[in-house]
């Protein structure tokens, strides 16, 4: 008995309490959910890690959800960023932490290795807590979505942007002065 149980326990404990994996499909679907609704059928999907789930045919980028994570929590960007995404997914797997993704990359970005978008690039961010997802059909409900648009060493004084929101909804600028300056969007709730 000790022999069969002991297997079992070693995958239980292996595995995370976050949700399972949904299929293929629902990860699409999901993931999509983050682009605007006229780029969804051309969009290219990654999975939270990185592996390619769908090739598209315009330019857009999304990114499925961590099921090691609460709630769902998906993206959306253009493709001038992708180099930018595959960095911190290879950095991710070699076990760097984000404060040393952040150094290498902005290290890579100043020194022309690391190729970022020459002009704005948006990310759209849409989270939903895990009870409003049905995990099983795709379907996402009260979600929000934030908008980012990444403009590589901006800075307040170049953009005119204040350093926090200046009300509800407004614009703000975030990292300014380094690779990964953008100017945040999060509507009002």
């Amino acid at each position: 008995m000790k022999n069969i149980l002991l297997p079992i326990l070693c995958l239980l404990s292996s595995l995370s309490l976050g949700q399972t994996i949904p299929s293929k499909e629902i990860q699409i679907k999901l993931a999509v959910l983050a682009a605007p609704e006229d780029q969804r059928a051309g969009a290219t999907v990654y999975g939270f890690d990185g592996t390619l789930l769908r090739k598209g045919t315009n330019q857009t980028i999304c990114l499925g959800d961590d099921p090691n994570r609460e709630g769902l929590s998906v993206s959306a960007y253009h493709k001038s960023a992708q180099p930018f995404m595959e960095r911190g997914w290879a950095l991710r797997k070699e076990g760097k932490n984000a404060q040393q993704i952040f150094e290498i990359r902005e290290a890579e970005a100043k020194s022309g290795k690391l190729k970022l978008p020459d002009q704005g690039s948006v990310l759209h961010a849409l989270t939903a807590e895990h009870p409003d997802v049905n995990w099983t059909t795709g379907e996402a409900k009260n979600t929000y979505t934030r908008s980012v648009v990444y403009i590589p060493w901006a800075t307040s004084e170049s953009t005119g942007l204040p350093l926090k929101p200046a009300g509800p909804g407004l614009p703000w600028i975030m990292d300014p002065g380094t690779h990964r300056a953008h100017i945040m969007i999060n509507p009002a709730m």
